[in-house]
């Protein structure tokens, strides 16, 4: 059985990466200039945003820390998302990413949360809820935003569009 490497399986790594870590160096500017704080709550990114957060040195002066919440008992354990949510909407839903961005902010005490969670593919889609289907969403001391995305893209891509979704949705309520 032959594996591929990363770089051979998505040449593009390394400016999705760059692509990535600049969006949060706009970000960690804007919190430290603010004196925010920020955590995540992340489903099928599987803590990409996390990663690209602490890419850079001084990360730790607003991010906090985030949470997996690959499946939904730990979504409901560590986040509070009410069961009933995750019952009558599905794990996949913008109500179940509001709850989980909610969640991180009171959980960890923090300014701002940003959640994602979704289907990054290749199997696990329906009808209802096809591959690539992904919900961002932020939470702060006003609210919240929670974005619907269709990706077109393989499970690498579908993670890398959702955590610039979700980047790009903090910035925007940032602003």
């Amino acid at each position: 059985m032959s594996y591929a490497t990363a770089a051979e399986e998505h040449p593009n790594a390394a400016l999705e990466h760059a692509d990535l870590v600049a969006l949060a160096r706009r970000i960690q500017d804007l919190f430290i200039e603010r004196g925010l704080t920020l955590a995540t709550a992340e489903s099928c990114t599987g803590g990409l945003i996390g990663h690209v957060l602490t890419e850079i040195p001084g990360s730790s002066d607003y991010f906090v820390g985030g949470l997996i919440s690959y499946r939904d008992d730990v979504k409901q354990s560590g986040l509070g998302v009410d069961e009933h949510i995750l019952a009558n909407h599905g794990a996949v839903s913008a109500q179940t990413c509001v709850a989980m961005a909610h969640g991180a902010r009171s959980r960890f005490g923090v300014s701002y949360a940003i959640s994602v969670t979704g289907i990054a593919g290749p199997g696990g889609g329906s009808e209802a809820k096809p591959v690539g289907l992904t919900y961002v969403g932020v939470a702060d001391a006003d609210g919240h935003d929670v974005r619907r995305n269709v990706w077109q893209s393989d499970r690498h891509g579908n993670k890398v569009l959702s955590a610039r979704a979700a980047l790009e949705l903090l910035l925007e309520r940032l602003a």
